[in-house]
């Protein structure tokens, strides 16, 4: 045998060393392709920047409770996550809204009081067929009574608003009874149709300080009226029309109600004067938050 030469024996011994130092290589980069290191899961509040870890492996039900690898790379590290989004509320108004600004030769339609399955679906039926929208103006008692006229409001796309719940004179109401009155009506909105109201109007155009304050915490600004047509006296279906037509204007809020008595005159007005305001090149609209 020759001086450079290994004995059989520990040529054998060698390359079993070897294989076995490439099989404990291949298991070490595959633990850590899959993140299966041998580091115990943060106790105790500890996961978040600034909390603990264990210097030794895990032991006992922790380790066995410890998340599947796979699994354990996709959790995401909330306490870096952004803040949810939270929509700006608007300011506290000292009074509401009159007329729409901007919105060129157009118009806004509301109706209060409602919704009436005796008056709403008619005038659901003629916005819809001169392909207009409008504002809603809902009281909760009618609503929750009538949601799905709620839901036939919104899928028509017209703005349902807030009008109370009751239809209370507001200035009477202690601040506790108005937070009732609107956050109630808000919650029953949301509830329908998966937003709240972003508009909300005084039952008899009457407002105060409260009102505002409330209104405004609730994510709302408030909107009254250019034009009263007084359809709530019954005045007749003529009054009515003319009302809106030697009112038209840029900008202008027609008051019309679909609710809170016999409002048949007020279904006819609007088939009437509707199409006389598309004519002289009105358009109606809604106001945009």
């Amino acid at each position: 045998m020759k001086n450079d030469e290994m004995p059989a024996g520990r040529r054998a011994v060698l390359r079993i060393a070897a294989a076995l130092g490439a099989t404990a290589t291949v298991g070490v980069l595959t633990a850590d392709r899959f993140g299966t290191t041998d580091r115990a899961a943060p106790t105790g509040g500890g996961g978040g920047p600034g909390g603990g870890e264990s210097g030794g492996p895990a032991s006992g039900p922790q380790a066995r409770a410890r998340l599947k690898p796979s699994s354990y790379r996709l959790q995401p590290m909330t306490a870096y996550a952004p803040p949810a989004f939270r929509k700006a509320l608007p300011p506290v108004r000292q009074r509401p809204f009159l007329k729409m600004s901007g919105v060129g030769r157009s118009m806004v339609l509301t109706f209060d009081d409602g919704p009436d399955p005796r008056y709403t679906p008619a005038i659901l039926a003629t916005l819809r067929r001169h392909g207009c929208r409008a504002m809603f103006f809902v009281c909760g008692e009618m609503a929750v009574e009538n949601q799905d006229l709620v839901r036939e409001m919104a899928a028509d796309g017209h703005v349902v608003g807030n009008h109370s719940w009751s239809h209370p004179l507001i200035p009477k109401l202690r601040p506790s009874r108005i937070r009732e009155e609107l956050g109630s009506t808000s919650d029953l909105v949301e509830k329908i149709l998966g937003s709240a109201p972003l508009w909300y109007r005084a039952p008899f155009g009457a407002w105060n300080r409260h009102s505002f304050e409330i209104g405004a915490e609730l994510g709302m600004e408030p909107l009254a009226w250019t034009v009263d047509t007084l359809d709530w006296k019954e005045p007749g279906t003529d009054s009515i029309v003319r009302r809106v037509l030697d009112g038209a204007a840029p900008g202008v809020v027609v008051l019309s109600h679909d609710a809170g008595g016999n409002r048949a005159q007020s279904v006819a007005a609007l088939g009437r004067y509707l199409p006389e305001l598309l004519d002289a090149g009105y358009s109606i609209t809604v106001p945009r938050r």
